[in-house]
């Protein structure tokens, strides 16, 4: 039995076998878990919908990445989604290092990312998940990012994914050639280097910083560490501007502050909460036996 001729359910069924890996594909172009989730259900449903004119020319997969490479690339055209409110905080901050410009960026949790690159992959599955390479994704042109990621991180052939885009071959050679480029140029922090202690020096951090000991915080940073807040665009880089934005938050009083132990983007985190009210997810870059970046995503529960 074709395809075109299968009931609802049973599309469902065989569409489900890919709603993990496509959910994981649009996180990546997006850099949000909530966009990401809402570009899979329309990719399900536009599938459906559109069943009739699929003819069988490419696989199935191949065909529903398709459809979601280009809702992601109309989500991308939606500038009103970009920017969310800027949170105020409950005190007055010091002048950042710089604003940052992706404050969409949300963390991916690392029980989703488990599907396995092909064997011509640019990016291994555990680099192509990480803040700093989402991020940087998140810099490039739309039509970049998206065939960056799908020729070298799933490993489309340049032929199909001219096909996904409406485009030529050529066309796809040159825009991935400039994508790497200036993701080269946009990946200025280093990736995550995983510690042999790395679990030591996490709950030297936690400890550090649930009591509010601003020093023993700033001994385990990287002498160019940086935190960032997404939502807010505030960015604090060295231990100098970490040091004085800390000195302010660690001031404010607040209920038992705690830290449980969890994992995303590939990289140790922690749930933060306030007594019983969560306090957003706090993810570590390390750098060795150091800690190079800080990202605290203040809207994640």
């Amino acid at each position: 039995m074709s395809i075109r001729a299968t009931d609802e359910r049973s599309f469902r069924e065989l569409a489900e076998t890919y709603r993990h890996e496509l959910h994981l594909h649009c996180y990546r172009i997006l850099g949000s878990l909530t966009d990401a989730e809402d570009a899979v259900q329309e990719t399900l449903l536009a599938a459906w919908r559109g069943l009739d004119g699929f003819e069988g020319r490419s696989s199935l997969r191949t065909w529903l990445y398709r459809i979601a490479t280009n809702r992601c690339l109309n989500a991308l055209r939606d500038a009103g989604r970009r920017r969310p409110p800027e949170p105020v905080p409950p005190f007055d901050p010091p002048e950042p290092s710089r604003r940052g410009e992706v404050t969409w960026l949300q963390p991916y949790p690392d029980e989703l990312a488990d599907s396995e690159p092909g064997p011509e992959a640019r990016y291994s599955t555990k680099e192509a998940i990480e803040l700093a390479f989402i991020t940087g994704l998140q810099l490039l042109l739309p039509r970049q990012a998206a065939v960056l990621v799908l020729r070298d991180v799933l490993c489309f052939p340049a032929g199909e994914v001219a096909s996904m885009l409406g485009t030529t071959e050529t066309a796809v050679k040159g825009i991935l050639q400039r994508a790497r480029a200036s993701l080269d140029k946009h990946r200025d922090r280093a990736g995550h280097r995983p510690s042999p202690g790395e679990r030591e020096l996490t709950r030297r951090f936690a400890d550090a910083f649930t009591a509010g000991d601003l020093d023993g915080v700033l001994g385990l940073l990287t002498d160019d560490a940086w935190l960032a807040m997404p939502p807010a665009p505030h960015e604090y880089h060295g231990r100098e501007a970490i040091a004085g934005f800390l000195r302010v938050t660690m001031a404010v009083p607040v209920e038992r502050f705690t830290m449980t132990p969890t994992r995303a983007n590939n990289q140790p985190a922690f749930r933060c909460r306030h007594g019983e009210t969560p306090a957003g997810l706090m993810v570590l870059t390390l750098d060795g036996d150091r800690i190079r970046a800080i990202t605290r995503f203040l809207d994640q529960k």
